[in-house]
């Protein structure tokens, strides 16, 4: 696989990405404002959406996909089971495996962390020209991709 810098435009490649990582950074570092049941910190609520995108995951998988220790991931897990976001369920074919599943309450609260999130995220948007929105919109298929290839190399080193 090519590296960025072996590009005739890794100038322009090196861009892009230093362009993604403060965007991310951005976003990662600014919480949603929530007025529910008290303090999350972005571990645990990154947590809570992966467990409501996968249902029924074990700790081990959830912490591979989001390529955190599986120490950390735990702790994650605990802390939403101490606000009833999550509860712990025993495998039905294997009583030793303990499947992870959202609450109703764990539901609603992912769906308020993602709309406080959309918010400042729809803000910001909404203040661009009109081009500039359609050139994000144009990317959307390129940003999942970069995601998508992101999430496996993730799996891989962690």
């Amino acid at each position: 696989m090519p590296r960025l810098n072996d590009s005739p435009d890794a100038g322009v490649d090196r861009a892009v990405t230093a362009a993604l990582r403060e965007l991310s950074w951005t976003v990662h570092r600014r919480p949603p404002q929530r007025n529910s049941a008290g303090p999350l910190n972005t571990t645990a609520i990154a947590m809570l959406k992966q467990v409501v995108d996968a249902p029924g995951s074990t700790v081990g998988e959830l912490a591979a996909e989001l390529a955190l220790r599986q120490s950390n991931a735990s702790a994650a897990v605990r802390l939403l089971v101490q606000h009833g976001y999550v509860e712990r369920r025993p495998d039905l074919e294997d009583r030793r495996v303990v499947r992870i599943m959202p609450t109703e309450r764990g539901v609603r609260e992912e769906q308020v962390v993602a709309a406080a999130w959309a918010g400042s995220l729809d803000e910001a948007f909404a203040g661009l020209p009109a081009q500039r929105q359609q050139e994000l919109r144009s990317a959307l298929v390129a940003l999942r991709e970069i995601e998508r290839r992101l999430r496996g190399i993730a799996r891989v080193t962690s």
